[in-house]
């Protein structure tokens, strides 16, 4: 089986923002480590192209939805490949492929006898595209009028007829299901759910009416599918768009369920509740796996456009580039926290972890082992020990990195491979081999403590290879070592640097930052 990860569905009401740049480079990191061990990667994105909010943000352009869904999609599209997402599959729920698996769906969901006619009442949120509970839900605030706390926006009153799913009939599915301790991740999310579902799953409408913009619910004239209900599918219809006909049955000989749906934390509930319930309904496999990370702001306060905080992620990957941005997010925040992006801490994260420690014990190692050494890694006529000190610290500190990428631990794997980048710095000091080069006896020595250094920084540049893959690519480069490889099986043992070899002039890793981030204005 592959291993299939998917992002949300990213809607399409606006350009990509910093928030949709944070989840896709954290899914891509995680695409790459489960590549480089081994495994066969389908890797999901794409984009809701449906709802309200898009018809009224096209209307508001003087423009048609389709036309602005092209746009935007295309900005999408263009972003993943300035920040050199790996993904394999693209999904539009615009597409005619999506429509024909939306109506195969509800199909199967109809023929279970899940779906009936009801009458919908209530305060509703365009932004979230969700009817809000006024009394029970945490995102609402009432000033005269209620209003969403997340969109900062009033409530709309509604009061339509609208098709139900009966998600009240799979109480007890859900139930079991989030009773496993690894469904939902992290911890606080899964309680949240819990709490949730304790308090009883009611029926939720899946049609609008009055809303030209989404694909028509066959047989209800005058309906169209929630854009909740149509979105959540594209993730099946990013495995069946292979290149042959789109027939729902297909999916169980393909690569479904999803291994796990990486998401924000505030649409965490419809991927852990309604998902399931539909996709049990329609007689289909759930997700293995779900993860629900938290917000980012800017400088501690939430990012708006009318505060002048947001930061535009192509803005900072054409004043910073690639590596400096995704080092931060992915090492920084203990990815499900809610993180913080601060213009000191960025820069001194980034100076600090790239410049100053891997980059300076890449430099020193590879500075004094040309002049030392013929421009060349040292070579000397015994083999490497396996129980030195820096193989030590390195062995143990791959066994850390690949067991926290897995679990998405990104700031542990991080911290592990830039302590290992101190501690070798820390090796080099203690031994002062430029003190030891000036007696020839010692000349073997000096070999030993060069070559296990450079060694050392091979490693790092190894582990560095999911998380920020073009530094990685530079570190191995001026070790002359392969850098383009599938697996990383082979590369992750001590001793591989080839004696003799010629070292390039080592340039700088990463150029220290001196300049502000520029905010949108």
């Amino acid at each position: 089986m592959s291993f299939v990860i998917t992002t949300p569905l990213y809607y399409v009401n606006d350009k990509p923002h910093l928030g949709s740049t944070y989840t896709t480079l954290a899914c891509d990191a995680l695409a790459r480590f489960h590549r480089l061990e081994g495994e066969k990667v389908i890797f999901i994105t794409g984009v809701d192209e449906h709802g309200q909010k898009i018809q009224r943000k096209a209307e508001s352009l003087h423009t048609n939805p389709q036309q602005h869904c092209d746009q935007i999609t295309r900005s999408y599209i263009d972003q993943w490949k300035s920040w050199h997402i790996t993904y394999d599959r693209f999904v539009r729920t615009t597409s005619k492929n999506h429509q024909n698996l939306v109506n195969q769906f509800f199909s199967r969901v109809k023929s279970s006898n899940d779906i009936y006619i009801g009458h919908q009442t209530g305060w509703y949120c365009v932004g979230c595209e969700e009817y809000k509970d006024v009394e029970e839900d945490k995102d609402i605030e009432e000033d005269n009028k209620p209003f969403c706390t997340i969109h900062q926006k009033q409530l709309e009153w509604r009061d339509e007829e609208n098709l139900f799913f009966r998600l009240s009939k799979y109480q007890s599915h859900i139930e079991d299901l989030i009773a496993d301790n690894d469904f939902i991740l992290p911890t606080s999310r899964a309680n949240e759910i819990r709490n949730f579902v304790q308090t009883g799953l009611k029926d939720f409408s899946i049609s609008r009416v009055n809303l030209s913009w989404g694909i028509p619910v066959p047989g209800f004239k005058g309906h169209t599918f929630y854009v909740w209900f149509d979105a959540l599918l594209g993730y099946l219809t990013a495995i069946l768009d292979d290149g042959y006909e789109i027939d729902i049955e297909r999916l169980n000989q393909l690569e479904w369920p999803a291994s796990i749906h990486v998401i924000g934390k505030d649409i965490i509930r419809f991927h852990a509740v309604y998902w399931p319930a539909m996709l049990i309904s329609a007689g289909l496999e759930v997700p293995k796996q779900l993860f629900g990370h938290g917000f980012l702001t800017s400088e501690g306060r939430k990012m708006g456009k009318s505060l002048g905080n947001v930061l535009d992620p192509t803005q900072l990957l054409k004043t910073y580039g690639n590596e400096p941005i995704r080092w931060f997010l992915l090492s920084d925040i203990q990815f499900g926290n809610d993180g913080d992006f601060q213009q000191r801490r960025f820069i001194d994260l980034v100076n600090n972890d790239l410049a100053n420690t891997i980059g300076n014990m890449l430099n020193r190692s590879v500075s004094m082992s040309r002049k030392w050494f013929n421009n060349s890694v040292p070579s000397f006529n015994y083999s490497l020990s396996d129980n030195s000190i820096l193989a030590t610290k390195s062995l143990d500190s791959i066994e850390i990195v690949r067991t926290n990428l897995r679990y998405l631990r990104f700031h542990e794997a991080s911290s592990s491979i830039v302590n290992l980048a101190k501690y070798a710095n820390v090796f080099i000091n203690e031994q002062e081999p430029w003190k030891k080069i000036k007696d020839q006896s010692q000349t073997k020595e000096v070999a030993m403590i060069i070559y296990e250094v450079l060694e050392t920084a091979r490693i790092i540049g190894v582990m560095l290879t999911p998380l920020v893959p073009n530094l990685s690519s530079k570190i191995l480069t001026q070790l002359s070592c392969e850098s383009d490889y599938k697996e990383w099986q082979t590369k992750l043992q001590w001793g591989l640097l080839k004696q003799g070899s010629i070292l390039p002039k080592p340039e700088p890793l990463i150029t220290k930052i001196e300049t502000g981030i520029h905010n949108e204005k």
